[in-house]
């Protein structure tokens, strides 16, 4: 009998019937398990939207169930499939599997893309718009409103420094991290962020509505990214963060770019020297500036919404 987790869920791996290709891997529910059984194509459960979604139904790059297979605990399953279309995952690729993780914990991409996800999968959110493209903010910011992003961020990066400098571990988990300094933990924490901020733009991940979920999330990436230069001992003048979200909020580009450049940050990242870390930092500020700018909302929305959080810690005044 099945195994569930507490969240009522099996992971399921999706391997090519014909090749032996790992495809991906997703959740699924009863409800969603017993989709695909009856229908013969997979159905995932999505966490972030909490809701059943049928593989391909966007995209067209639907999946034929050939066969259903249990571990020995019964707490996944390995579903072989003929994979209709060119690609089975999201960002264009055949498989979810494009990159080979090196000794130095860098990537390297060992598939080409398939298909634009920025052409799939806007032309999509456009229909769903009634034919109209998501709006993107191209009004510029005044000079006071450039001057208030970077003091508050100033603000706030100082906040991160004092809480590395001294050792409040036992009331801080981010001074705990601090203290810490587990560069790849930072990387891959702020790597799990990144793509939420995205899966917000495609309507993946959703807590309450767009805006307010653009806020949230670009502040989680902010707050990575201000770990990392924390971390490594870097002074504000050395990233300028400010200058990168305005950057990245005035250089309107596809979704496709949008994925390279999150690769391109991580893998910078994840090189861990001074001049890969201030260009790495650079790109993933410049992310939250596109998001912001993508969802109509001003760049200072999410320091603001840190500074916040600051405020009710006590932390800043």
């Amino acid at each position: 009998m099945l195994k569930f987790d507490r969240q009522g869920l099996l992971p399921a791996v999706i391997q090519d019937d014909a090749t032996g290709e790992v495809l991906m891997v997703a959740f699924m529910n009863e409800e969603a398990l017993s989709l695909t059984r009856e229908t013969g194509y997979t159905h995932f459960f999505s966490r972030s939207r909490n809701t059943i979604w049928r593989k391909g139904e966007q995209s067209g790059n639907v999946q034929e169930v050939r066969d259903i297979f249990v571990n020995c605990e019964e707490t996944s399953l390995l579903i072989k499939v003929v994979q209709h279309g060119d690609a089975a995952c999201h960002t264009g690729y055949r498989s979810c599997y494009f990159r080979r993780l090196l000794p130095d914990d860098g990537y390297e991409f060992v598939a080409e893309r398939v298909f634009d996800p920025d052409i799939v999968y806007g032309s999509m959110r456009a229909k769903s718009q009634g034919g109209e493209a998501l709006p993107i903010a191209i009004d510029y910011l005044s000079t006071n409103e450039q001057q208030k992003l970077e003091s508050e961020l100033r603000q706030l990066y100082g906040v991160y420094q004092y809480l590395r400098d001294n050792d409040m571990s036992e009331e801080s988990n981010t001074s705990r991290l601090l203290q810490e300094r587990s560069h790849g933990y930072l990387v891959a924490r702020l790597a799990d962020e990144l793509e939420e901020l995205a899966e917000v733009q495609s309507g993946e991940h959703v807590h309450t509505d767009r805006v307010d979920d653009t806020i949230l999330e670009g502040s989680q990436v902010g707050y990575w990214l201000m770990l990392l230069a924390a971390t490594d001992n870097l002074r504000y003048d050395d990233f300028m963060p400010h200058a990168s979200i305005l950057s990245g909020y005035r250089e309107h580009y596809g979704e496709s770019k949008a994925i390279e450049q999150r690769q391109d940050c991580l893998n910078l990242l994840s090189v861990h020297q001074p001049t890969t870390l201030v260009q790495g930092l650079h790109l993933g500020f410049a992310l939250i500036g596109r998001t912001c700018a993508e969802a109509g909302i001003s760049p200072l929305a999410p320091t603001e919404y840190d500074l916040g959080q600051m405020r009710r810690k006590g932390l800043v005044r």
